[in-house]
């Protein structure tokens, strides 16, 4: 008994020294987040309109950077930032999956006004979100590859990861679509329509933007080195830096 009471004093010190660990790397990289230029944020309680989402998807791309999504889960809101994005440009852009006007149910929904999503799946059940651009005579969508959570608490109870840095939850095109629960039930979901349940709001603070070739789409030929790729200069949420 006194053995195995020992052991159980030993297990709840090692429990409770992993969880001062924990917090302690939380809190250090709050910190660092809340120093760094590149992470900081001050909502603009206003919805964007239509308006900004009915311009070329090259442009929205680059508008999109450092606005903040709102996400009405059963959980709560979700609030987080958008650091990294691509551009995708049907008809031309081989790199698009409305390539040549390629029409089927799945890519149907680049036929949409610009602040519509479109929604895909990747590896089984991780969800990419896109936002249309332009009109609906237009196939272009950005894609969105990596948010900054404003609040950690809901999605790190959604996402259950085992890495301590918090930007392992988010900082991928499948991780986003997973903070935010989304799959493709929510195809065609309209942004500007508040009871939608997802919608964008404008942010004070102005970023230095980067600019790359998007990443992943060696098979896009010689659309493959288009810069369409934009994100966020030393915010620690990018998926890939340069």
């Amino acid at each position: 008994m006194l053995k195995q009471s020992q052991k159980q004093i030993q297990n709840n010190n090692e429990d409770v020294n992993t969880k001062n660990e924990i917090i302690k790397k939380n809190l250090n990289q709050k910190r660092q987040k809340q120093n760094n230029p590149a992470e900081q944020f001050e909502p603009i309680e206003t919805i964007l309109d239509s308006a900004f989402y009915k311009v070329d998807v090259i442009e929205l791309a680059q508008k999109l950077i450092g606005k903040i999504i709102v996400r009405q889960l059963p959980q709560g809101e979700v609030r987080a930032l958008i650091v990294e994005a691509e551009a995708y440009k049907a008809p031309e852009d081989k790199a698009c999956h409305a390539y040549n006007n390629k029409k089927t149910e799945r890519t149907q929904y680049f036929w949409q006004d610009g602040g519509h999503l479109y929604i895909y799946s990747i590896y089984g059940n991780n969800y990419c979100l896109n936002i249309t651009a332009a009109t609906k005579n237009d196939p272009e969508a950005v894609l969105i590859r990596a948010i900054q959570p404003l609040k950690f608490e809901i999605v790190q109870d959604i996402r259950k990861i085992k890495s301590f840095k918090l930007q392992e939850l988010s900082n991928g095109p499948g991780k986003c679509g997973e903070c935010l629960q989304l799959n493709k039930s929510h195809n065609g979901l309209n942004l500007c329509d508040k009871d939608s349940g997802m919608y964008l709001i404008d942010n004070q603070i102005k970023y230095e933007i980067g600019i790359s070739s998007r990443i992943n789409i060696d098979y896009a030929e010689e659309y493959k080195d288009k810069p369409w790729r934009f994100y966020i200069k030393n915010n620690s949420f990018v998926s890939k830096k340069g």
